[in-house]
């Protein structure tokens, strides 16, 4: 019997130690526009980079694009890439400007653990930025998300009508 109980002991240590982890990690993405630290701090200002750069937060409530409706579209304060129509964007009432859906093909998932657990993180494709984090618990009549973007991390460039 300690025989038996030895081998399942050795099995199960062996088991513990496989190569599932490893095999769970992915090949870090080499990004369309790659810049040194250095160079991303000349280009941005102080809350770009720290949002972009290091995966911050800004404040709730603090960004101008939060309440901002007009006709256009939000592009990586980083790289210019085109992420979000202002036509799928909605007041979430979290703080954060918030849309339901990305520019397809501009937008990357990844996996946050940095509250401790994983949350579902937002990047821009070109760049790899950091732009906020995405929620289920968006408008139940179109796609049930909720992209939750940090202002600083966008520059929104309005539609130019025919008179201009």
């Amino acid at each position: 019997m300690k025989r038996v109980i030895l081998v399942m002991m050795a099995i199960l240590a062996i088991s513990c130690t496989g190569t599932a982890q490893k095999e769970g990690k992915t090949t870090k993405k080499v990004y369309e526009v790659s810049k040194t630290n250095a160079e991303w701090k000349k280009i941005l200002t102080n809350e770009q980079y720290y949002i972009l750069r290091q995966a911050g937060t800004e404040r709730p409530h603090s960004s101008l694009l939060n309440k901002l409706y007009a006709s256009g579209t939000f592009h990586c304060a980083g790289c210019n890439t085109p992420l979000y129509e202002s036509k799928y964007k909605f007041d979430s009432g979290t703080g954060w400007p918030s849309f339901d859906r990305a520019v397809k093909g501009n937008v990357d998932k990844d996996v946050d653990y940095k509250l401790g657990y994983a949350r579902s993180e937002l990047l821009c494709s070109t760049c790899g930025g950091h732009l906020g984090h995405v929620f289920n618990d968006g408008p139940r009549e179109t796609t049930g998300m909720r992209h939750c973007i940090n202002g600083d991390a966008l520059i929104f460039k309005p539609t130019k009508t025919n008179n201009e």
